[in-house]
Order: structure tokens, then C-alpha cells, then sequence
């Protein structure tokens, strides 16, 4: 990335993590901030100079008229127009807002293209998930070596954050409600645009954000998550189960696997890192699942800076189910013409592998959205350092428990012209955000008896 595309900030910013994770306190008047000039997760509450990015106002606090749990979000940004569009022929205009991956997207597709429409900042959280954001912000640390966080729970642990590492636990224990259930569709396509449809019925137990939720209470588990792939047949019926843990070094992830076949439940050590994602056909690894996740341990993790960028944003009309997936599903990207760019200011974070430590990927870049600390894009370089997959994360302000969350990630492979779409909601419900479900409905015997159902 060219450096006149970062907005340089404070030199206490630029912090590259070496083997140990240096932690400073917050200081009380800078906390202060939050809810004043900086929004209640840390975002400069204000506009741009040039009036392209407006000032933070709430987000999004009241679903669109006639709105039910259970539909498709209504689009609230229907009557938006396209401002302009990005192209191979006028990308060199926009370059300075542009990541790399988005270059590379433009350049080696003629078909690939960006509309940009008016940014809208659409993020928002309840008021106890920011009452408790500004609460842990002057006690939240990480542990040694940064693969794990304490002194936090509930609230965005680093609001204001002084390296890469700390904006990267934000994304991974962001707000995202407290339990949820979806049923999605995930497309491995080919270079012609072919693809199988796999079916999975996903749910989350976000312990982190239980409301009353303590350190004790939480057992350093912060999310509880199981997946079922429903079709094809010669998949169905498989059950992987994940608790992921706060403090990675004090106890790593826990996963199991479902055979229906063999009809057991076994551990699963290798649910993690650079391995194969779930029937994603080798186009993306499990910690791409949700644009991050699990641990960072592997990485040295750099806070470039903040910058202003096109991204993916309110990506409802993406999300409609009056969209059919062969209108999304095209060859070699998804269809320009359903996908809406903003202008967004994003924290930048350089992640390179240390030294002694393996992964697929020698170097990503990830953008992360200053609103809601989702991330929204992520250039990843294979071993050679040449740009091999992009990641984009269309996320849409979910109403039901408001914050912003992927409805469609897809994660390009520019090397072999495939990529990979899971999220698929179209032709399907949608989250459910109303389950009830207690810790013990995800265990290992749990597993057990629904695989044997």
C-alpha cells in the first residue's frame, strides 16, 4: 500500500508487536472520550474534512417501518444512488482509497467493477454493550505474547487501541448479539461459474456478550458454535462443534467432529489456522471463517494507521431475498452489479508470519471497519509475497439486535480465477436472534445424541 493512502496517526499508534506484548493503561481522559468526540467504540464521531464521510449519529436504532423478526432486512438505503463507479479504465483516479486486493480485483478482471454510494454509518449496539465498552477500557489487557485478552467482558475491550493486536481481539469479540441461528448456503465456484450448493444451519452462542456475563462465569469461553451441513447427501449430516476460548494460551480452542457415517464424535485439534475450511473445496482456511478468527499467535501483527477506503457496506440489497443465487453466483466474482462500496474509515493492520511459525499465508493486510470493528477486506500473500486472495465481508445492520455482521463473505483466489461465497441467505430464512439455548446444548454428548437423530 502506497503510504499517502494512510492517515498517519500518533506515533504511540505505530506499534509493531515484537514476541512480547507491551500493555499501557488507557489514561482516564482519554476514555473520557467515549461518547463525546469519539463514538462509544472509539470512532471518530465526526465527519471527513471533504464532507464524503458523514459524522456518526447512532446508526441504525429502529428497524424500517413493517419490519418482523424473521424477514429479510428491508433495505433502508433503497433510494440511494450510485455516486460513481470504479472500474479498470478510472481506477488510477481512486488509487489512494483503494486497497491492494481491490487493485488487483480491477486490474485482472475486465468484468469487475466498485459502485460507490453515499456512506452511510449505519453501525450500532445496544447501550449496555457501550456502558460496558467504556467500563473495560481501563482494565482490559492482554495476556503475555497477546493471545488472549483479561480484565475484560462484554464491552469492545480496546476502543482505543495502541496495536494490531488489540484492533484484531476487537473484531474477534465485537458485539454480534448474544445468541443467533441462520441457515446459509456455501459456493465453492469454478473458473466457468459452476458450483454445488452446500447447505449448513449454523448457531452461535456468544457467551462474551451474555448480559450479567463475568470473567468467573465465563470459563474463558467466549463463543460457543455449531455447524451442520444439511446438503449434499454426501455430506450431510456432519456436525462440527467449537469453543473458543479468551486466553488461547492458557487453553487453545476446543473442537469435534460428528461422523455420520461411523455415527462417533472425535476431537478435532486441526478445526484451526491455515487447514481446509468446511466443504469450501480448499478456497479458504478456518481462521478466514468470520474474516478472522482464533489464534494470533502465529503472527506478528503491525498497526499501520487508519485511512479512508472503499468498502464493502450496507449490503442489503445483496442480502434480498427478491434476488435469486444465479443472479449473486457469476464467474470469477460475484455480480458487480448487486454489491454496494462506501467510503469508510478503517484501521489498517499488516499481519507477517514469525519467524519458525507455519501458515499458507506469509502476509495479510485487514481492514477494519473504525465503527464496528468487523472486518470488511483482507489482502492475504502467499510465500512467494504475491497477492493471492482477497476477502471482502458484506455486512448489513441486522435490526433485530442491532450491529453490523456479514450477510455474504467471499474470498477470491486470483491464482486459479475460483472463489468461494458462504453466507448465502437468499433463498433461505434468516438469522434468528430469539433461540434459547443453554451452554449444555453445546457439548461433545449433545453432539452425540443430535448426530444419532
Amino acid at each position: 500500500m502506497h503510504t499517502r493512502t494512510i492517515a498517519c496517526i500518533a506515533a504511540s499508534l505505530m506499534v509493531a508487536l515484537a514476541a512480547t506484548v507491551v500493555w499501557a493503561a488507557i489514561p482516564a481522559d482519554e476514555i473520557a472520550r467515549l461518547g463525546k468526540d469519539l463514538t462509544p467504540f472509539g470512532a471518530e464521531k465526526a465527519g471527513n474534512a471533504g464532507g464524503t464521510i458523514p459524522a456518526w449519529d447512532g446508526g441504525i436504532t429502529k428497524p424500517p417501518a413493517g419490519y418482523k423478526p424473521g424477514m429479510h432486512h428491508p433495505d433502508p438505503f433503497a433510494d440511494d444512488e450510485i455516486l460513481f463507479t470504479i472500474s479498470k479504465a478510472n481506477m488510477d483516479e481512486y488509487s489512494d482509497k483503494l486497497t491492494e486486493g481491490h487493485k488487483a480485483l480491477l486490474t485482472t478482471y475486465d468484468s469487475f467493477k466498485m459502485n460507490v454510494y453515499p456512506t452511510r454509518r449505519s453501525a450500532s449496539a445496544p447501550q449496555r454493550i457501550y456502558d460496558a465498552t467504556k467500563r473495560v477500557a481501563a482494565t482490559a489487557k492482554l495476556v503475555e505474547g497477546g493471545n488472549g485478552v483479561k480484565g475484560a467482558v462484554i464491552g469492545i475491550p480496546f476502543p482505543i487501541p495502541q496495536n494490531g493486536l488489540e484492533v484484531i481481539w476487537n473484531h474477534l469479540v465485537r458485539y454480534r448479539g448474544e445468541i443467533a441461528a441462520r441457515k446459509i448456503g456455501q459456493a465453492a465456484m469454478t473458473r466457468s461459474g459452476n458450483y454445488t450448493l452446500v447447505k449448513f444451519e449454523d448457531e452461535f452462542n456468544l457467551l462474551y456478550a451474555h448480559e450479567g456475563m463475568t470473567e468467573e462465569k465465563l470459563r474463558n469461553r467466549i463463543a460457543l458454535f455449531k455447524q451442520k451441513v444439511v446438503s449434499p447427501a454426501r455430506l450431510a449430516g456432519g456436525i462440527l462443534l467449537v469453543h473458543e476460548t479468551l486466553d488461547q494460551v492458557k487453553e487453545p480452542r476446543q473442537a469435534w467432529l460428528y461422523n455420520p457415517g461411523q455415527r462417533r464424535v472425535r476431537r478435532a485439534p486441526n478445526v484451526a489456522y491455515d487447514n481446509p475450511g468446511t466443504a469450501a473445496d480448499g478456497l479458504r482456511t478456518s481462521d478466514q471463517f468470520d474474516m478472522f478468527n482464533g489464534a494470533p499467535d502465529r503472527y506478528d501483527w503491525k498497526l499501520v494507521g487508519k485511512a479512508e477506503m472503499y468498502v464493502p457496506y450496507n449490503s442489503y440489497k445483496l442480502h434480498s431475498d427478491s434476488l435469486k443465487l444465479d443472479d449473486i453466483l457469476t464467474p470469477l466474482h460475484p455480480n458487480p452489479a448487486h454489491l454496494r462500496y462506501e467510503l469508510h474509515r478503517v484501521w489498517v493492520v499488516e499481519a507477517t508470519l514469525k519467524d519458525k511459525s507455519r501458515h499458507i499465508y506469509k502476509r495479510r493486510t485487514i481492514y477494519v471497519d473504525e465503527d464496528s470493528w468487523q472486518i470488511l477486506v483482507a489482502d492475504q500473500y502467499d510465500n512467494r509475497d504475491q497477492l493471492w486472495r482477497v476477502s471482502e465481508g458484506h455486512v448489513i445492520n441486522y435490526y433485530d439486535k442491532p450491529c453490523l455482521w456479514t450477510t455474504l463473505e467471499v474470498h477470491v483466489d486470483l491464482q486459479s480465477g475460483r472463489y468461494l461465497a458462504i453466507g448465502l441467505d437468499n433463498e433461505s430464512s434468516m438469522y434468528d436472534f430469539n433461540i434459547e439455548r443453554s451452554p449444555e446444548d453445546y457439548t461433545p454428548a449433545a453432539l452425540r445424541r443430535e448426530g444419532v437423530r
